[in-house]
């Protein structure tokens, strides 16, 4: 099956927002194929010294970051929730690590309201400003969402490079 951006899906959003979706769809499909085969232990496992964030960092990270842009995006500061669920997206050695079925519903469910809330610019201004972060940072609505692919994307692309190398070390998972 070609990518999703060579299926002609979604046509009625503007070609900006449609290359967005088509980034979150293929960054989906990646992290679905890369995830089946790892036990639920390799997604806790750490490679080398602990640099290299584990995939379940990843399985949180791109659905709460996009959750974070998109309500910069929509010209909103960021809640007392988001904020909170920011500093719990790498697990904490004192919790017990949630199950691959937990972090997998987790990334769809977060993927699936990033894509509504994404549709929903069909007719925005992309030029109009944008602030993010404490500092003001300044962005646009477009600005903000290309950032949305770009970073998923990328975050994806770690994800599967860890799940390939911990797929390939078999029985012989690095501690948490």
């Amino acid at each position: 099956m070609p990518e999703p951006w060579l299926r002609g899906t979604h046509t009625g959003l503007p070609a900006v927002l449609r290359a967005v979706v088509h980034a979150l769809e293929l960054a989906r499909e990646d992290i679905d194929a890369a995830c089946a085969p790892l036990p639920a232990a390799a997604f806790h496992a750490r490679l080398g010294s602990g640099g290299v964030a584990p995939v379940a960092f990843h399985l949180r990270h791109i659905p709460r970051s996009l959750d974070r842009l998109l309500t910069y995006a929509e010209g909103a500061d960021l809640t007392p929730t988001q904020l909170e669920a920011l500093r719990f997206e790498l697990d904490s050695p004192n919790t017990d690590p949630a199950s691959k079925d937990v972090l997998l519903a987790e990334f769809h469910t977060g993927l699936d309201a990033a894509l509504r809330r994404i549709s929903a610019f069909a007719s925005a201004d992309l030029e109009q400003p944008r602030a993010v972060g404490r500092k003001a940072l300044p962005t646009t609505v477009g600005g903000l969402l290309v950032h949305c692919a770009d970073h998923t994307q990328r975050h994806a692309g770690q994800l599967v490079t860890t799940a390939k190398i911990l797929a390939a070390t078999g029985d012989s998972l690095p501690q948490r």
